[in-house]
């Protein structure tokens, strides 16, 4: 099993959104349209975003998206965002996606930024996120959603 933990391919947005079928399984088909080509380069130019996956076998079976925010507090030093975190169901309790979440890590620390966040609303992730590093307790999150959802 030869695992590459690294910044996704532009050519890769096909295998990207069938791993996300595996995030959000209420989200549906997204048609690859010229609007959806339109935002997925849009993402790519985008110094701020960074997805990161892991390919094991030339298969892409986790990922996850760091947003690095600039801001004005804390020295200007940046902060970073991470979301869309999944790891394929096959290839789970593997460690797979905790190597991606530290990748994150790594170039966050790297950017400068003082701190990552993430949200979850699955209870069940909340272990898997404190072995990765993150610490749930200091800080309260809220939402406010537009989907309706």
């Amino acid at each position: 099993m030869a695992e590459i933990i690294r910044l996704i391919k532009k050519e890769e947005l096909n295998d990207l959104l069938a791993l996300y079928e595996h995030l959000n399984s209420d989200d549906g088909d997204l048609a690859v349209d010229t609007r959806v080509h339109a935002v997925w380069d849009g993402i790519l130019a985008d110094p701020g975003q960074r997805y990161l996956v892991a390919e094991v076998d030339g298969r892409l079976v986790s990922s996850c998206v760091l947003t690095i925010i600039q801001n004005l507090t804390r020295q200007a030093a940046p902060y970073g965002l991470i979301e869309n975190v999944v790891t394929h169901p096959e290839y789970r309790h593997r460690g797979i996606g905790t190597r991606v979440l530290q990748r994150a890590l790594v170039i966050a620390r790297e950017q400068g930024c003082y701190k990552v966040m993430l949200l979850t609303g699955r209870r069940e992730a909340i272990p898997f996120y404190e072995q990765a590093g993150f610490d749930g307790r200091s800080k309260t999150g809220f939402i406010v959603r537009f989907d309706g959802r």
